[in-house]
């Protein structure tokens, strides 16, 4: 640029000596006009440039950001993809437990039919009317309590005749049940044993309750398998054993019929199980 302006002094010196001052003057008009013309390309070459770098730092940017954007959409397309079979597993699951919980449900209800229609039988058959006999349903199996007056005598373990009347209503409902269970539980007041053959309550109940196991089996045909004795002593007392009264109500006999639900609680007990999981 410096050498152009310097060639243009020159000539124009030169052209001072030799041509008349129009001329130089034409010249030198021209030679402004062509400065002025080297200043605005100047110009806008400087512009051009600046664009252009502004430019080649947006393309840049552009193509940084279209880069992310593609990682970005492969990022949620993998999320996507898992957050999918994330759900579906947890669909699955959902459905799985709310099968569990069905079948649950129908042992339960399955299991409380057997004890209602256990319940209706033995009080159509028993009867209620005995106040020495309570039917009722405690902890979901059926309980018979016979008061002790109504099977055996004061310090025996003798069955009288009039319980074996009880007893063989009681065995018609179990022999119709194969898969029931019945307990024969023996309770005592807290008054001592002193009978001589027997050591103590403990035993007085225990006998009391095989006398009536043996019952069931020999004279009414409960199968052995369906019977289990059981002696509680005085340690169970309904009262408190400061009264006759009271003593009264404490020596009993109950007769626990359970129908053979193992199968209702293992299947429960297994389903509850895989519930907590």
């Amino acid at each position: 640029m410096k050498k152009i302006i310097l060639s243009l002094l020159v000539l124009s010196l030169s052209m001072t000596s030799c041509v008349s001052k129009k001329k130089f003057t034409d010249l030198e008009a021209k030679q402004k006009t062509t400065q002025d013309l080297l200043n605005s390309a100047t110009v806008k070459l400087n512009t051009c440039l600046t664009e252009r770098e502004a430019l080649a730092n947006q393309i840049d940017f552009l193509k940084k950001n279209n880069s992310d954007l593609i990682n970005n959409m492969g990022n949620l397309t993998t999320l996507t993809t898992k957050g999918a079979e994330n759900l579906e597993k947890s669909l699955e699951s959902l459905k799985e437990k709310d099968l569990r919980i069905s079948r649950l449900q129908d042992a339960l209800t399955k299991k409380d039919s057997v004890t209602f229609a256990l319940v209706t039988s033995l009080k159509k058959d028993v009867g209620m009317d005995d106040p020495d006999i309570n039917i009722n349903v405690e902890k979901g199996v059926i309980m018979i309590s016979i008061a002790d007056n109504l099977l055996f005598k004061s310090g025996s373990y003798d069955v009288s005749d009039k319980a074996k009347g009880v007893l063989a209503k009681v065995a018609r409902v179990i022999n119709s049940k194969p898969d029931f269970e019945c307990m024969v539980e023996s309770h005592t007041d807290n008054v001592p044993y002193k009978g001589g053959i027997l050591l103590d309550n403990w035993d007085l109940s225990v006998k009391r309750a095989t006398s009536i196991v043996r019952v069931l089996q020999s004279d009414l045909g409960v199968s052995p398998k369906q019977l289990i004795p059981a002696g509680r002593s005085s340690y169970m007392p309904l009262a408190s054993n400061d009264s006759p009264e009271n003593r009264a109500k404490n020596r009993r006999t109950k007769i626990i019929i359970m129908p053979k639900i193992d199968q209702f609680y293992d299947m429960i007990e297994k389903e509850m199980k895989t519930l907590s999981k």
